[in-house]
Parts: C-alpha cells; sequence; structure tokens
C-alpha cells in the first residue's frame, strides 16, 4: 500500500471514564492506528480504516467524550516515508514477539506432545494473521515470521534435486525490498557462483512471469526449507562445494534464523550494517552494491585461514 492520503481521530474522554479510555486504547491497537500525539491517532485512508474510525468516534461520543476525525494529504513535519517507518515499526515489535515464540517452537522440536504442539502453532498461527491484517505497509519481519511458520508446518520431505548452472545463467532474480543478511548473502552468491550475469529485482509478492525467479520469499524454490535459510538452499540446490562458502552459510543462517545452531556470530554485524543501510534511506540496488563488498571481503579472508 502507498498512502496518498490520512485519518486522524482527535479525541477527547473525561478523566473518571477510565475503563472506557482502556477500551478505546485497545481498540485503537487492534485496528493498528499509531499513536502520533496525545489522544490523536493516525490510520492510512482506506475505506475499511475509514469505517473502523467513524465506528471509533461514534462509541467515544457514546462514553460522554469528544471525537473529530480528519482526512490530512500530509502532516507537517513528518513526511509519509516516517509516517510509513512508524507504522512499521510498530508491526516489527508484534511480529518479533511472534517470531520468538516460533522460535522457542521449533527448539523444543519432537518434545512436546503433537496436540500440544498442534494448538500451539494454530495460536501462533492466528496471531500472525491478526497482524497481518493491519501491517498496511508490508513490514519486513512480516514475511520471516511467514517463512517460520511454513517452517514449523512442515513435513519432512525427500530430497530436492540438484539443479544444473548451465539453465540459470543469464536470468532476472526477485527478492523483497530491503534486502537483510539473507537475501543479500545468496544474491551474492547467485552472482558469484551460480548466475555472473544475473540481473535482479524487487517486489513484495512473486510475480506471474515465470522467467523471473523469486528467492527468499514464502513458497517459492528458493527459500526457507526445514531448518535451512535461502543461502543454505541455494548450496544444496546446486552443488556448491567450497570450505569459505559453507562457513559462510554457517554465519548467514545463525544471523538469519536466530537459532545459534553453529555458534556463529559474524554475520549478525554485516545484518545491523545492511539494516542500517535501508533505515539511512540507501536504495535497495545500493545495498546489494555494498552487501556484495562485505561478502567478498569475507570471503576472501575466510578462503586464507
Amino acid at each position: 500500500m502507498q498512502a496518498t492520503s490520512w485519518l486522524l481521530l482527535l479525541y477527547s474522554l473525561p478523566t473518571r471514564r477510565k475503563t472506557e479510555r482502556v477500551a478505546v486504547w485497545r481498540r485503537f491497537k487492534k485496528i493498528g492506528a499509531i499513536q502520533i500525539k496525545t489522544s490523536t491517532y493516525l490510520l492510512p485512508d482506506t475505506p475499511p480504516q475509514y469505517e473502523h474510525l467513524q465506528w471509533l468516534a461514534q462509541r467515544i461520543r457514546d462514553f460522554g467524550g469528544d471525537a473529530t476525525l480528519v482526512r490530512v494529504q500530509e502532516i507537517e513535519g513528518m513526511s509519509n516515508e516516517r509516517l510509513i517507518a512508524l507504522f512499521n515499526r510498530a508491526r516489527d515489535e508484534e511480529y518479533g514477539a511472534i517470531k520468538k515464540s516460533l522460535h522457542a517452537f521449533l527448539a523444543r522440536g519432537k518434545k512436546a506432545e503433537p496436540e500440544t504442539k498442534a494448538a500451539e502453532l494454530e495460536k501462533l498461527t492466528r496471531q500472525f494473521r491478526a497482524i497481518r491484517e493491519i501491517d498496511f505497509f508490508q513490514s519486513a519481519r512480516g514475511n520471516d515470521v511467514q517463512m517460520l511458520l511454513r517452517r514449523a508446518e512442515e513435513t519432512p520431505r525427500t530430497t530436492l534435486p540438484r539443479l544444473e548452472v548451465k539453465n540459470y545463467r543469464g536470468r532476472t532474480w526477485l527478492t523483497r525490498p530491503r534486502p537483510e543478511i539473507d537475501r543479500v548473502g545468496s544474491a551474492w552468491l547467485i552472482r558469484r557462483f551460480i548466475d555472473p550475469r544475473a540481473k535482479f529485482v524487487f517486489a513484495a509478492a512473486v510475480p506471474s512471469n515465470r522467467e523471473i525467479l523469486p528467492f527468499d520469499m514464502v513458497d517459492v524454490e528458493f527459500s526457507h526449507h526445514g531448518d535451512r535459510c535461502t543461502f543454505e538452499t541455494l548450496i544444496r540446490r546446486f552443488g556448491i562445494e567450497d570450505k569459505a562458502i559453507t562457513k559462510i552459510a554457517e554465519m548467514i543462517h545463525d544471523a538469519d534464523l536466530e537459532d545459534s545452531k553453529f555458534q556463529r556470530s559474524e554475520c549478525i554485524g554485516i545484518d545491523r550494517v545492511l539494516k542500517g543501510w535501508a533505515k539511512s534511506g540507501m536504495s535497495d540496488d545500493q545495498i546489494l552494491v555494498r552487501g556484495f563488498e562485505c561478502f567478498d571481503g569475507l570471503y576472501s579472508f575466510l578462503q586464507r585461514l
């Protein structure tokens, strides 16, 4: 979604209405509204959100308060990019709680009873869907959590077949915007070991064009499978045998999946640098270029060990 206008609800309630204040706050939270000033909440201007705020404004009046619903094109001193970042930050925190629970769920493995595991997974899935409904600007964390859910739902499968590198030359590869450690590392691996002429593009959804190869996205061939990150999947599918690459795979795995499987911390720093570049406004293409330089350096260092 790209917001072209915004909805602001300004309200006040009598100080004695403590119960009603809590009810209003919970409703704002449920519909994904962001507080930008005291008693001022924000939503993107879409018909469903307009209805939510209309209803809430009436409820506030019923509680003996005042409410004004305003539609604006811009808010002075707050760019659209900054407002979108506020929404994504709120969703990231909510997704983060689910991500932590999913890591704990996966760590328990077969120890829990099947009925208990099924109930817990169903609860986490419901929580994820509730956040997804108010994830207006497609927070990057949402896709990460969705892939973790797929991993939790997966049943053991047969080994996927090896692929011939020669059949994947000169292609266009697509991944999600604002690339982080697994996406940047995978793109570097593709360019260096699979497709030297690879072109990279970015989109939030998988395209219908089958000539474009998506990676590190939900329900695509080159993505997370089992307990493997996308970088590891690519290594296995294309039969890349290189000791330095194996070490980088372990580093990316631990930085991306945060499960400390290999006790490798080296790529956590690179991941934070990538995230910092994204927050600074650097373009996706620039992040790849700079990220490739990081991995070139890391690969050269590991080759000499």
